[in-house]
């Protein structure tokens, strides 16, 4: 299941490179569309997309934990796409899926239909533990690291 929030998540300022800081920050679905869906109609092409995914996903009845790395949640004002890190609770079986949800779970179709470069993983296969997992997708492709996104479900607490 996924972490659940009670009170609203403040996502931190973008460092001097337009980037998240380092970490790895909760937010809901909805500060995160607020805060990088806005702008330019490709950011919220692309912000329409995320939730598109995330919805997907969360219809499995599967997802433990839904994150966003890469440009999407960086100032940059055209982002070609969303890259998102899926990790299923164990008992998740892709082979049941059908339709759009089978296309997510699929690297090269998701690409395709949705836009988005989606990795997925059952909880038991993150080799090294399932936070040092997560934490790894911080590294940039030219070197570095940047801060990323775990969405949260918000309770009304």
């Amino acid at each position: 299941m996924m972490s659940q929030v009670s009170v609203a998540m403040v996502l931190p300022e973008l460092t001097d490179t337009g980037e998240l800081p380092l970490g790895v920050h909760p937010a809901t679905l909805q500060e995160t569309l607020e805060r990088f869906g806005v702008g330019h109609p490709q950011r919220i092409s692309v912000g329409e997309r995320l939730e598109r995914i995330y919805r997907v996903a969360a219809a499995t009845g599967h997802l433990a934990r839904f994150v966003i790395y890469g440009s999407f949640v960086t100032d940059k004002p055209q982002p070609n796409d969303v890259d998102v890190i899926l990790v299923m609770d164990d008992s998740f079986d892709g082979d049941t899926l059908h339709g759009e949800s089978a296309l997510l779970f699929d690297h090269a179709a998701a690409d395709v239909h949705f836009g988005a470069s989606v990795f997925w993983l059952r909880r038991l296969s993150a080799m090294g533990g399932e936070q040092p997992m997560v934490e790894y997708w911080q590294a940039k492709r030219g070197g570095g690291q940047r801060g990323i996104i775990e969405i949260v479900e918000e309770t009304d607490d």
